[in-house]
């Protein structure tokens, strides 16, 4: 099967000649870097040749636990916040139906997801939904300290154990966390629910090819061997022994920072023409925002849905300051086909496309998109999937991945740690008086008064 491929001559033109040439040496050392575990961060490498270390035995009891949860349970509910829930949800909505909520599958469960947030609306309409329905619970926390998601954890257990029973609910809570360590971890171990490991050397945004993505991608009904597939043949083309120039995550990481340092383009737009995509632009968002911003230093990683956000954010990005470059995924064929109807009234004007696909017209729309952008400043880079599949996923996933990392060193910061994170925490429990946090809380009141 073919790979997915990388246009950059969009972008190339906002440079002078040979520049991205010029990144090879840079780039290998990188790549050397990531391979001999030398670069900051090294404790956080598990990703890098996690899909070809991916056995069969262990995605056949990947399957064996989805396949329990499906046969069990109307309704999943996947608690978890960032890299534990982003992956999962990115793949799942890629490939199931737009309509899924209001089409009632009965031989899939509905998957539905919580504990990334604190809307105490969402938690009490997610409850009340879930009353008198068997559902499940992956509960995917390394510490199960977490907020959002240890506080979803609560309610859901509750509600599993009074609507079932707990014995029938060991059977459909599944734990996804520490293998020794951490409160999810001694939950599991003492209510006796099965469990999957999350890896102490893959961080939460590297995290989709681990039971952290593929338990849910696998209730969901979709094909996890597939995904692994493509993530595997993807480790291979970008491999550090391949040639540069046919290296695409090597190609996409060099051009992104020579966009970024010479061209002073600060923000990158991932864009699709598929609603299907939105998703994969949040993960995406994740995975490049938390391993580059830092250090003062990192592009912005914003996304937009086309043709939709042309009517709402085109303007901007047509006619606005030229800091951003765009990143565009595009489906080379649909997976369905519906043809431009024929009325006799035409009071539209739009006869004249009678009887073209749908998606010629939103190609024309992407290219010439492509080309009043460019036109007007703005860097293209396109990434084409010739379906989207499983497998075709599974390659793009890997892609990203392996580009953060070259970028992220690129950059000269330590692209798989998030320090910044626990700052908000630490506020959120010192306002909120956790014990612990005595010296903390006392601090930030007395900050709080003086700013009244």
């Amino acid at each position: 099967m073919e790979n997915i491929q990388l246009d950059i001559r969009k972008a190339t033109q906002f440079l002078n000649a040979g520049v991205v040439e010029g990144y090879e040496s840079k780039v290998k050392e990188a790549q050397e870097a990531l391979e001999n575990a030398t670069c900051p961060g090294n404790d956080f490498l598990g990703w890098l040749h996690l899909p070809s270390e991916i056995t069969e035995e262990f995605l056949n009891s990947v399957q064996a636990v989805a396949n329990t949860l499906r046969e069990k349970c109307e309704v999943v509910v996947v608690a978890g916040i960032g890299g534990s829930y982003l992956g999962a949800r990115a793949v799942i909505e890629a490939l199931g139906n737009s309509f899924a909520w209001l089409v009632g599958d009965k031989k899939n469960p509905v998957i539905l997801f919580a504990g990334n947030n604190i809307g105490e609306d969402y938690l009490a309409e997610l409850t009340a939904y879930l009353k008198g329905k068997k559902f499940g619970v992956i509960n995917i926390s390394k510490s199960g300290t977490t907020t959002e998601t240890a506080l979803t954890f609560r309610l859901l257990k509750k509600q599993c154990e009074e609507q079932m029973g707990k014995e029938a609910a060991k059977d459909v809570i599944v734990a996804i966390t520490d293998a020794h360590k951490g409160a999810a971890r001694a939950a599991a171990d003492k209510e006796g629910y099965k469990t999957f490991v999350i890896p102490d050397n893959v961080g939460g945004r590297f995290s989709v090819l681990t039971p952290v993505g593929l338990l849910p991608i696998a209730v969901a009904g979709f094909d996890i061997k597939a995904l692994v597939s493509g993530a595997q043949d993807m480790e291979k083309a970008t491999a550090s022994d391949v040639a540069y120039a046919d290296n695409i995550s090597a190609q996409y990481a060099a051009v992104r920072q020579a966009l970024y340092t010479q061209a002073g383009k600060k923000i990158e737009i991932i864009a699709n023409y598929q609603p299907k995509l939105h998703f994969i632009a949040e993960w995406w968002k994740q995975l490049y925002g938390e391993s580059e911003g830092k250090d003062h230093k990192g592009i912005f990683p914003a996304a937009c849905d086309f043709t939709t956000d042309l009517h709402s954010m085109g303007q901007w990005i047509q006619d606005g300051e030229r800091t951003i470059f765009e990143t565009v995924i595009s489906i080379e064929e649909p997976n369905n086909k519906v043809l431009f109807p024929h009325d006799d009234e035409n009071l539209d004007g739009l006869n004249f496309l009678e009887g073209k696909r749908v998606d010629e017209v939103n190609k024309m729309a992407e290219l010439g998109t492509k080309l009043a952008h460019v036109d007007g400043g703005v860097p293209n880079i396109r990434i084409s999937m010739p379906k989207l599949n499983e497998y075709y996923i599974g390659q793009l996933i890997y892609f990203f991945e392996k580009a953060c990392g070259i970028s992220g060193l690129l950059e000269e910061v330590n692209p798989f740690n998030q320090p910044g994170v626990e700052a908000y925490k630490k506020n959120m429990f010192a306002l909120l008086n956790k014990p612990g946090y005595e010296a903390d809380s006392k601090a930030i009141q007395e900050r709080l008064g003086k700013e009244k």
